[in-house]
């Protein structure tokens, strides 16, 4: 529904912030200062001890210097209730005491409409109940109690219920009770014969309520006890209140818990959840009655950022999941994922739990898979790729998998990952072990002469050279290494400049633990209330790291290294740095997906080609605008034939390096 202009507002003015929030936290009292709205407290997003996190009651507006978390009143009860944005609105106008707006007079008439079906519900959930507990029902407390072990009071959490075997047992209930026909009908609990005739939906079953998000009841599942039913499990039909595909079952308990950090845990059905919630796993749901929809997914991700698929160790549970890979991959985001947890041969969770206990699903959990390794498994096991022939048809299949994700950055890497793989599947055993102590390609690494024949020479290095930065930097990125370095050295020195290049800060690609260390030191200080002394206290909290960093030559001899109060030279050499930084990622990730429109996985002597120069090119500190791919190829001695130094000239005609790296038009 839509509120009226204003509303909002006048919400926000009619609660104060320090009251929301100090439901979920303690304040610090020797740092806050009542009078003027300043409060301060340990965060209660994550886990700490110190009072970084701030409400300015204001400006109706909190933050987190360790988290970052930030927001208003809304914003906080939405985080920490795990709720939607209505559901805070609705909330906070409660305890404000505003009434909601009132709805046009369809939309009214359609909730009132819903309403009375919930009430349908509630009169069948309350009359199975009694079933129950009645002689009729002991056949099902046999089972519920007995073989599936659930204690009395789990019982009554989950207001288990009977439907007797009778084909108008509820019709007459609900009957007594004064419900019209057509509402019994719209509920699906009554179903409608061919004749005009009405009976009961659900007869001779174990009846489990289904609760959507706000705690109504919207249907019923129901278990046959008898091994020779048509249907072990039955649903509710879809109506008004119910979509099988848009619900889940233990949706608010679920989402309660996992907003309180608790992992959310996908079973398979009403049992598997009751099992996991009695034994300790708070934030179980399962699908009802069918396979995994994406409106299922998108309310999963809603609750946690990656919920733990738990998959039955059978043929039909790899099957289920090798579904929900090929649903969940256009839906990947940043952050926003899955992960499989693989049960025992023949076991369900409620299995695992009644013989091992829940220790034995806590491992299982912590061993849960993520997605890319669910997908190179069902691609590879149990075929054999001895022939080009099926290794071409494994590409072709991968290639086809990773066109699903609609995210560049997401697909990048699991490209990167599935060629590890691949790798370690095609080329294992194949190279040599190079000798570790036999310098490359160097014939003229021997020792002359008929003593050291046969002997590698080694030549130990300088102790002023393995100081050096550019030897200690990972890999061959020995540059960008360097510049990262001066960025953080140059902030660290000069905390003036934080403010204006904090959102470049953060998105700079660290590799490093300790340019990481210092970019969260650096961050962390951004919004320092008293600027004048930010820059010794951000020293202070840098400490050894940026002693390290300071040590190194490279960066000592920086002009405004050298000269700390020059505080144009420290600007124009920052600005400098960051153009570079920013203009080598922007072109690397433009080179990456030109390679993925033009290699595949199976062309890995082009893609290491083509990547080395391009590696060249970066480096290079000529003028990289003028530079050509052959050129470049030829600078960095990697030979291409005609064909592929034409793939190579088009990937840099798709580069503007006049722009930063970004796509020509």
């Amino acid at each position: 529904m839509s509120l009226p202009p204003g509303f909002l507002d006048e919400l926000r003015n009619r609660v104060t912030l320090s009251s929301v929030v100090g439901r979920k936290v303690v304040w610090d009292m020797r740092k806050s200062n009542q009078a003027k709205g300043d409060w301060w407290a340990p965060c209660p997003f994550h886990q700490e001890k110190s009072a970084s996190f701030h409400v300015d009651d204001r400006k109706g507006f909190y933050y987190c210097f360790g988290c970052h978390a930030k927001g208003d009143a809304l914003g906080f009860v939405k985080e920490s209730e795990n709720l939607s944005f209505m559901e805070a609105v609705e909330l906070l106008a409660r305890e404000a005491g505003m009434q909601m707006p009132a709805r046009d007079p369809a939309a009214a008439q359609k909730a009132d409409r819903r309403s009375q079906l919930a009430e349908v519900m509630e009169e069948a959930v309350k009359f199975y109940r009694l079933q129950y507990r009645a002689g009729a029902g002991q056949m099902a407390r046999d089972y519920v109690g007995g073989k599936r072990r659930l204690s009395a009071p789990a019982q009554d959490r989950w207001e288990i219920g009977w439907a007797p075997d009778s084909r108008n047992a509820l019709l007459t209930a609900l009957k007594g009770k004064g419900v019209p026909a057509d509402l019994m009908v719209a509920s699906g609990l009554i179903a409608k014969g061919e004749d005009g005739s009405l009976y009961d939906r659900f007869r001779a079953r174990v009846i489990f309520p289904i609760r959507d998000a706000r705690g109504r009841a919207i249907s019923l599942g129901g278990r046959s006890l008898d091994p020779n039913a048509r249907a072990k499990y039955l649903n509710g039909p879809e109506t008004e209140l119910f979509d099988k595909g848009r619900n889940l079952f233990n949706h608010g308990p679920a989402r309660e818990a996992a907003g309180k950090g608790r992992p959310l845990i996908v079973g398979e059905g009403y049992m598997d959840v009751i099992a996991m919630v009695e034994a300790g796993f708070p934030a179980a749901v399962a699908p009802l009655g069918t396979a995994i929809t994406e409106d299922q997914l998108r309310l999963m991700w809603r609750i946690s950022p990656e919920p733990v698929i738990t998959l039955d160790g059978d043929t039909a549970g790899q099957r289920a999941a090798l579904r929900v890979i090929d649903l969940a991959l256009p839906m990947l985001e940043a952050g926003q994922g899955l992960r499989f947890a693989v049960l025992p041969q023949g076991m369900d969770p409620d299995d695992l739990l009644k013989e091992r206990g829940a220790p034995a699903l806590q491992e299982v959990l912590d061993q849960a898979l993520p997605m890319v390794t669910l997908l190179w498994r069902r691609e590879t096991e149990g075929q054999v790729f001895d022939s080009p022939e099926r290794k071409a048809a494994l590409d072709k299949r991968l290639r086809a998998a990773l066109q699903k994700i609609a995210d560049p950055s997401i697909r990048s890497h699991y490209g990167e990952d599935i060629k590890e793989l691949r790798w370690s599947l095609f080329r294992q055993g194949r190279r040599p072990a190079r000798d570790p102590a036999r310098p490359l390609g160097a014939p003229g690494g021997f020792r002359p002469g008929p003593r050291g024949a046969g002997r590698p020479m080694v030549v130990e290095p300088l102790a002023t050279t393995r100081a050096s930065l550019l030897a200690s930097a990972p890999d061959d990125a020995a540059m960008l290494h360097l510049r990262i370095s001066v960025v953080l050295a140059t902030l660290c020195t000069q905390s003036q400049l934080i403010d204006r290049h904090e959102a470049q800060v953060e998105r700079m690609v660290l590799r490093d633990d300790l340019h990481r260390h210092l970019r969260q030191v650096i961050l962390t200080h951004a919004h320092d209330a008293d600027p004048g002394s930010r820059a010794a206290r951000l020293i202070r909290a840098a400490g050894p790291d940026l002693e390290t960093l300071l040590a190194h030559p490279q960066i000592r001899i920086q002009p405004h290294i050298r000269r700390p109060d020059d505080t144009d030279c420290a600007e124009k050499c920052l600005e400098m740095e960051l153009a570079k930084l920013e203009a080598h990622w922007s072109a690397e990730a433009e080179m990456r997906e030109a390679e993925e429109d033009i290699e595949g996985l199976a062309d890995e002597g082009l893609t290491w080609r083509v990547s080395q120069a391009r590696k060249a090119a970066l480096d290079a500190e000529k003028g990289p605008e003028t530079a050509r791919a052959e050129g470049v190829v030829a600078a960095n001695g990697v030979e291409l034939d005609r064909e592929e130094l034409d793939h190579a000239q088009k990937i840099w005609a798709s580069i503007d390096f006049t722009r930063g790296g970004k796509a020509r038009k």
